[in-house]
């Protein structure tokens, strides 16, 4: 796709082939898989491009079949790739799921070390293309990928900062990525001071503060420069806090836990979308809520992720 005049939105990382088990059980014993694409922040992006935004996305892939197929992805759902380059020297990485259907996490395994993404760095930055947007989303994922991806993580966000543009910041700790929690810990809480929204789930926020509560965790990030904090509760819903007050969000009501992977990613497409559209924070958590639970009840990553439609017939 052509580079649009301007996005809504737009983010930068590592997205994978991932092949899903076809049936349960061990990982080892999978026969037969499903080939999808995966990534935090490119599941983020197809939220919110199938929700009617206009959404860019920034990497690396590689120049094989692989990376053909990420690009593929992105066209099929609308997101622009004007800002991806192929890469002849490293390859796409890719992973393996296995599937549970009964709720509980799936095993997986990475293939992405030496990877064309973790060869991202501040020469891939565009600010004519980053500027180009209202909105920039980070998590910490791609951070953790290699030292000149969190440089340029840091980059961006400074930038993005030093134009106005509003900021969500997911942690989506991954921990075998660094060297230590404690480096973890430091590099991410000084990411989130760029942002304007902090969206850490509970358990990762007591990792990253070393403060038990979910006020508590808010304040953290609040004394750090945060509009407002949504920290995200599982099944008991979400807790916001921001400088004119607090408030817990109910859960969204689930028929049946299918695949949790992707439920934080859900959350952030609901908050961002509702953001985009000036609506206030109760409002953002609350969508938030509504669409990770969407998320959860369907096998992969982002399939459960829904279209503007379906959101709609979802609130009558």
């Amino acid at each position: 796709m052509t580079q649009p005049f301007s996005l809504d939105a737009v983010t930068y990382g590592e997205a994978m082939t991932m092949f899903v088990a076809a049936e349960t059980g061990d990982l080892a014993n999978a026969r037969s898989f499903v080939k999808r694409a995966a990534g935090a922040e490119l599941n983020v992006a197809t939220g919110l491009a199938r929700l009617g935004f206009g959404v860019g996305w920034m990497s690396r892939v590689g120049n094989d079949s692989f990376g053909r197929f990420v690009l593929e992805t992105l066209a099929n759902e609308g997101i622009d790739s004007g800002a991806v380059t192929i890469d002849e020297r490293y390859p796409t990485g890719f992973q393996l799921k296995s599937r549970n259907d009964d709720g509980s996490d799936p095993e997986i395994e990475y293939f992405r070390k030496g990877s064309a993404a973790s060869h991202l760095s501040i020469a891939d930055y565009r600010p004519e293309y980053f500027k180009a947007a209202r909105h920039l989303h980070l998590s910490g994922v791609a951070p953790a990928i290699s030292a000149s991806s969190l440089e340029l993580a840091f980059h961006i966000a400074g930038e993005m900062r030093a134009a106005g543009k509003n900021i969500t910041f997911d942690p989506n700790l991954r921990p075998t990525l660094w060297r230590s929690r404690e480096v973890m810990a430091d590099r991410l809480n000084a990411l989130a001071a760029y942002a304007d929204w902090v969206l850490p789930g509970l358990e990762e926020g007591r990792i990253l503060t070393g403060l038990a509560t979910p006020r508590e965790i808010a304040g953290f990030y609040l004394a750090r420069g945060a509009t407002g904090v949504i920290v995200k509760l599982g099944s008991a819903g979400a807790y916001l806090r921001t400088a004119e007050g607090e408030a817990t969000i109910p859960a969204a009501p689930v028929a049946n836990v299918v695949d949790t992977v992707g439920a934080g990613d859900g959350f952030a497409v609901g908050v961002i979308s509702a953001l985009l559209e000036g609506l206030g924070p109760q409002a953002a958590a609350e969508r938030g809520n509504r669409i990770g639970a969407m998320a959860i009840q369907v096998i992969g990553d982002s399939e459960g992720l829904p279209t503007r439609e379906q959101l709609d017939k979802q609130n009558r």
